[in-house]
């Protein structure tokens, strides 16, 4: 359940801020998760590896490739 506290200021609107002390059912198993498989950050890490962290090499070929690129029609479903 989520509490909320009001703040008034004069001539502002009613903020509805989450208390302090508030931690999701997310971040509860996230945190839980973490305790009981500390080798998942590791795991994560080299995932990003694979996926997101590039090399100047590849990011040059990638480049290369995009010039030879086709621009794509705005229907692809059209035959003009």
């Amino acid at each position: 359940m989520i509490r909320y506290r009001l703040i008034f200021e004069p001539g502002s609107f009613a903020v509805m801020l989450p208390s302090r002390n508030y931690e999701s059912e997310h971040t509860k198993f996230m945190r839980e998760l973490m305790r009981q498989h500390p080798q998942l950050a590791e795991k994560q890490r080299e995932a990003r590896a694979i996926w997101w962290d590039k090399t100047p090499r590849e990011l040059s070929e990638e480049r290369i490739m995009d010039q030879g690129r086709v621009p794509q029609s705005p229907y692809v479903y059209s035959s003009e």
